[in-house]
């Protein structure tokens, strides 16, 4: 293996390493893959960054939540096509994941209000406060997150699966959690 691509794969061993430590990170054997898969590590998407203080990227003013069509049906991703999940251990539209899992699961944050692309019900797109003092997303009282090992748009790994505590869903275009698929 080459220096650069060790360099690359580095971070996600110690994601994996860090949720296999924390919580009960066994899958649920029902995430799925779109097929795509890359050797990269995960850098979030312009409209987000890690709740870690040691995060560099910065937040956008706005973000812009949109619907993709996929096996799950319509679903709720970012303006870049990046999968979008609630966590069902956040019971109220206060977000539960921090630390390890928060590095494993980046909320999906802003800094202005979050806009509402085509067919996304702007109603329903809220914001909720984290301890770290950024802004998480929210859609119909569910914080948003991505999965780290989401490498590409249309990616959906994290789907199902069952890690810090409780299941990880991707979102319909109605805020429920899609169980099936």
């Amino acid at each position: 293996m080459t220096k650069s691509k060790l360099f690359l794969a580095a971070p996600i061993a110690v994601a994996v390493l860090i949720a296999g430590c924390g919580g009960s990170s066994s899958s649920g054997g029902s995430g799925s893959s779109s097929g795509s898969s890359s050797g990269s590590a995960y850098a979030p998407p312009a409209a987000s960054t890690s709740a870690s203080k040691t995060a560099t990227t910065s937040t956008p003013a706005t973000a812009t939540v949109t619907i993709a069509h996929s096996k799950f049906g319509d679903i709720l991703v970012d303006s870049h096509g990046r999968t979008l999940y609630l966590f069902e251990a956040d019971k109220s539209s206060s977000s539960t994941c921090y630390g390890a899992c928060a590095s494993l699961w980046p909320p999906f944050t802003v800094t202005g209000t979050p806009k509402a692309g085509p067919n996304v019900k702007a109603s329903l797109l809220g914001t909720t406060k984290r301890t770290d003092g950024t802004t998480e997303v929210t859609y119909a009282g569910h914080p948003l997150y991505y999965y780290a090992p989401d490498a590409a748009a249309g990616d959906f790994t994290g789907q199902g699966l069952n890690q810090f505590g409780a299941a990880w869903y991707v979102v319909s275009s109605n805020g429920t959690a899609v169980t099936s698929g």
